[in-house]
């Protein structure tokens, strides 16, 4: 591990372990869903109550972000962006903790009760230590990560305009990673995430005179196949990969009626503009001209979600410094999706994994995120409160300097 770099930040961060903790569980045992999770956003509030902070809360979500103004020696110039999201899952919870969630059918599965309670810790800490430092930091608690683009209304409103970030910078914990493990790479991390729509419409009938009618269940299963046929022979795979997978085939009424169509529902999932506008039109091409070759229809809709998650090569190599030897470089991105994303189009930055797996057993053993056993081991945590402030302090001190 990097001393330079992380100093006595480490030392902090364990000192505000048993807080950290607290507010976790206090998150997790009451988790909230979408943009809206007032709750929540009042349980970060209470945690920075008294701290030098100015906290302007959003009009459009339940979100806020709070500015931290360094008072120490150095330029004062420069601001730099923290962020952690805050919303839960439609999951229902199965990891056994005394502290599960109390809200039926609804679970922190992907950590962000974790990411909240690190940035809130990180925040106090460096509040204390604002003499050291010049600059700004702006700390963005933000609802609405899985799937409702909370980043973006953020955005939207101009809460990040003033002061505008020079750097800005996240952590996603990784349940199948070995604990205080720091994973990142230069460029794509995360893939885009759009939702594909089809509707094969045919003609009903009775299902023992098919010839009467114009089935659209075999259209649609040649449909599934002929897409999964263009990712496999059309893909760049190496260079530019793209995943399309159909999650729901929906048709019918029972056993002896032919259907008068088929819905479709699935993801895809790239890395690029170019391979994200290569899918979209694969994905319409097909359903099209499938449909149109057997005598039938079809209507088709994609709606845009997340861009890819791209990382700047300077934030990077920050983020390697400063975890030393616990860094690990990723192999290749995940086709998950971020809104931090929207972030990263705006400032250069980076969004790095931390590992939670407990040091017993095999990581990949452990359930995944959005798996309802999923686990964090809470050891992790101090580490990265301490390198939200170590990436903070260090950008603020020399920018992407190392």
């Amino acid at each position: 591990m990097s001393l330079d770099l992380l100093g006595s930040w480490s030392d902090a961060a364990q000192s505000e372990q048993p807080s950290t903790i607290a507010l976790r569980r206090s998150i997790h045992a009451d988790p909230e869903l979408g943009l809206d999770c007032p709750r929540t956003r009042d349980k970060l509030q209470a945690a920075l109550a008294g701290l030098p902070l100015a906290i302007r809360d959003s009009g459009r979500t339940s979100g806020f972000v709070a500015l931290l103004n360094g008072t120490g020696p150095g330029d004062p110039s420069r601001t730099v962006l923290l962020r952690g999201d805050m919303d839960a899952l439609p999951i229902r919870e199965a990891t056994g903790l005394n502290f599960a969630s109390t809200t039926d059918g609804t679970m922190h599965a992907c950590g962000h009760d974790s990411h909240s309670a690190m940035l809130a810790a990180a925040a106090r800490i460096l509040c204390a230590r604002r003499d050291s430092f010049a600059g700004r930091i702006l700390f963005m608690f933000q609802p609405g990560e899985e799937g409702h683009h909370g980043a973006r209304e953020m955005i939207a409103e101009g809460l990040l305009d003033d002061p505008a970030p020079d750097a800005a910078f996240a952590l996603h914990i990784w349940p199948n990673l070995p604990g205080g493990a720091v994973a990142c790479r230069a460029g794509a991390m995360l893939a885009s995430t759009d939702t594909l729509r089809a509707r094969i419409i045919g003609k009903g009938g009775h299902a023992a005179m098919p010839h009467d009618a114009l089935d659209p269940v075999p259209v649609a299963a040649e449909i599934i196949l002929a897409l999964q046929s263009e990712v496999a022979r059309r893909t760049p795979v190496t260079t530019d990969p793209i995943v399309l997978s159909i999650t729901k085939v929906s048709a019918g009424t029972t056993h002896n009626v032919l259907p008068g169509e088929v819905e479709l529902l699935g993801t895809l999932r790239t890395l690029s503009s170019a391979g994200r506008a290569r899918g979209r039109a694969a994905f319409e091409r097909i359903c099209t001209h499938v449909a149109l070759a057997h005598g039938c229809t079809a209507e088709v809709a994609i709606d845009p979600g997340y861009p890819a998650t791209i990382n700047d090569p300077r934030a990077v190599a920050l983020v390697r410094a400063i975890a030393g030897d616990t860094y690990i470089e990723a192999p290749a991105p995940s086709m998950g999706g971020e809104d931090f994303s929207y972030l990263l189009e705006r400032i250069p930055g980076c969004m790095a994994f931390l590992g939670v797996a407990p040091d017993e057993g095999d990581p990949l053993a452990r359930a995944p995120l959005h798996n309802p056993a999923m686990l964090v081991d809470e050891a992790a945590m101090p580490h990265g409160v301490a390198l939200h402030c170590a990436f903070a302090t260090t950008f603020l001190n020399q920018g992407f300097s190392i």
